[in-house]
């Protein structure tokens, strides 16, 4: 079989290569690459050769390498798999731009990974059939595992990470890279909170606790949410680590003196309550601290000792089949800080207190949650009740009015009757209040014919009815002359006035294009093969604090045209985003003033399409 001269060069060049591997009976010749592939097994007679080994096994080479070609040339239309390519690209600082040393870049499914250099770049080699390492072959033995993130079959999701930085503004910190293609990840240098705690002069304190609370937005609602808490050092010092630019506050845990040479068994017990970051009294009180990414902010908290004193509340209906979260508020307002613990066997609410005035709160779970609270007033004695009674929670029935120009809509290719308004609304609550995260949801049907909507054990509170239908839209939502729309439905103890729901289908929509697309990511790239690219925008709708419009979100695709789903009537300023803003404060007017300059602002008439051309808001405006 003749060779051409390059096939024969590249024998010649490879041939070392290879190497000979025998059956301890010299019957069986096996060839294998050093990767362990195999090339050739063929069976040796028992005689004498005369070459000697080493030519012999460069024959059985030649053969094996013959044979492997002659397979590569009779298959028409195959690919040789060793075509290489390279996926690059560079890690830097989302702040200043400058390349990130020693960061570990990595896949999202985990099949790369290495440390970029000192100028921040790094480079994977791959292998064109299917994005496999050249070090760790894919076989078709052993078929490769989907990313949970890849975006079809020439685009990879990349990620970064490195101590002392955060994820970047991308998606998730996740950027697509595809081969051949440069792509840039960022990273957020993280903030920190740092300072000391002192006792009393220059002492430090030992062992207490520092915790910080964010300030966070979910569904346009602004609540604090606990953070990080760490515990001082020898010196009192303490450091708060990885926080994101925003808004926070810094508060020290209750620490009881367990000093003896400054307690006395059975005497007076001694504490220090909890400090709120500018010596507040309470949280409510406590000043904001601001960060920007990168930033080191310093705070110093003094601890105050104070005489602590025994606290014992009954509970009525104590004995319940959950458990029973206690809490303390000073003066009134929900504060974190104070503890008190639940005695099921005496059923009492013990602990100790500072003096003060408090609120105690009781809460059970279970299949019949009940709640209860009571103020006392600590004031340089022992504290004995009064009693807090338990009362089941709240619920709220919800009326729906309809008034729909006709009760046949169409999805897609299907056209539906309504059958009640169980089929197409969808109703939750979700707290007001600071430090709580209850959620309530309807509760199930009790049958097939059941088309009741209730919204069972809510705790007294200020809840937000949210509203979601997949037919028309909500016109308006109100309880004793309150417009749930915009503003809390308040829950009480057992049931609460019925919600009056009036839902309409002359909705209108607002169409249009974004009015340029140079403002995509470039961290998204697209691929000829690649399955659906991600939303090149993302649209929201903000009505105006006094109308009755909704707010509304949608994405756009990379066409860059849209058309929102059916909205309520009203007045709106509709914004679009270069990435998703799921911390949107929409219900808080104060903090939307913000964006008093971005966007347009919309009026929707009843079965209006108003069309809008909108500018993409970038990271940086």
């Amino acid at each position: 079989m003749w060779r051409t001269e390059k096939e024969v060069k590249w024998i010649r060049m490879n041939v070392h290569r290879f190497q000979k591997t025998e059956r301890s009976d010299g019957a069986l010749a096996i060839l294998r690459s050093r990767d362990g592939a195999l090339l050739h097994r063929g069976l040796r007679r028992n005689c004498a050769y005369a070459t000697s080994q080493p030519t012999a096994a460069v024959f059985v080479f030649l053969f094996a390498l013959g044979l492997l070609f002659s397979k590569q040339a009779s298959g028409q239309g195959l690919q040789p798999d060793n075509r290489q390519s390279t996926l690059h690209g560079t890690v830097l600082n989302a702040l200043t731009h400058e390349p990130i040393g020693r960061a570990l870049v990595h896949s999202s499914d985990n099949r790369f990974a290495m440390l970029t250099d000192s100028e921040g770049r790094f480079e994977f080699t791959l292998s064109n059939s299917g994005l496999g390492s050249e070090s760790s072959p894919v076989s078709e033995s052993r078929p490769q595992p989907p990313g949970p993130r890849r975006a079809g079959r020439d685009l990879v999701w990349l990620m970064a990470r490195k101590p002392g930085f955060l994820e970047g503004p991308n998606d998730g910190g996740q950027v697509q890279a595809s081969p051949g293609t440069d792509c840039t990840i960022f990273l957020m240098p993280e903030a920190l909170i740092k300072g000391r705690i002192i006792l009393s002069g220059t002492d430090g304190a030992i062992g207490a606790d520092v915790q910080v609370f964010s300030r966070q937005v979910e569904n346009g609602i602004s609540r604090w949410i606990p953070g990080a808490t760490v515990q001082a050092n020898s010196n009192g010092e303490f450091r708060v680590a990885g926080l994101r630019a925003g808004t926070y506050k810094l508060m020290t845990h209750e620490l009881m003196d367990n000093d003896p040479a400054d307690t006395t068994p059975g005497g007076q017990m001694y504490g220090f309550p909890p400090v709120y970051y500018q010596g507040a009294a309470d949280f409510d009180a406590a000043g904001t601290i601001q960060l920007a990414s990168g930033q080191t902010f310093e705070a110093d908290l003094a601890l105050a000792r104070q005489p602590y004193y025994a606290v014992s509340v009954p509970v009525i209906n104590g004995k319940q089949d959950g458990g029973m979260r206690i809490t303390v508020s000073v003066q009134g307002h929900r504060d974190p800080g104070y503890s008190l613990v639940y005695n099921s066997g005496k059923q009492r609410i013990e602990g100790l207190l500072p003096n003060g005035n408090y609120l105690v709160g009781a809460a059970t779970s279970g299949s019949n949650p009940a709640t209860g609270a009571v103020n006392i007033t600590v004031d340089g004695r022992p504290v004995e009740g009064p009693r807090v009674v338990l009362a089941r929670n709240g619920s709220i029935s919800l009326h729906v009015k309809e008034e729909f120009a006709s009760t046949d809509w169409s999805s897609g290719n299907q056209t539906s009757r309504s059958r009640g308004p169980r089929t197409y609304l969808q109703i939750s609550a979700e707290n007001a209040d600071d430090f709580e995260e209850r959620r309530g949801s309807m509760r199930p049907p009790a049958g097939p014919e059941d088309n009741s909507l209730i919204i069972d054990n809510l705790p007294p509170g200020r809840y937000w009815l949210l509203l979601r239908s997949s037919h028309g839209y909500v016109a308006s939502a109100t309880t004793g002359g309150a417009d749930l729309l915009h503003e809390p439905l308040l829950v009480s103890s057992g049931a609460t006035s019925p919600v009056e729901v009036t839902m309409r289908d002359d909705g209108a929509k607002i169409e249009g294009k974004l009015a340029t697309t140079n403002a995509v990511p470039t961290t998204s790239v697209a691929a000829p093969n690649a399955a659906p690219s991600a939303p090149q925008a993302f649209v929201y709708c903000i009505p105006s604090a006094d109308g009755p419009g909704q707010f509304q979100q949608f994405s756009v695709g990379a066409d860059g045209r849209f058309t929102s789903p059916v909205m309520a009537p009203g007045t709106y300023r509709v914004m679009a985003f270069q990435i998703a803003q799921p911390a949107l404060p929409y219900r808080d007017a104060e903090a939307m003033r913000a964006y008093d300059s971005k966007g347009q602002i919309v009026q929707l008439s009843p079965g209006q399409r108003q069309s809008v051309q909108l500018q993409i808001i970038s990271n940086s405006d």
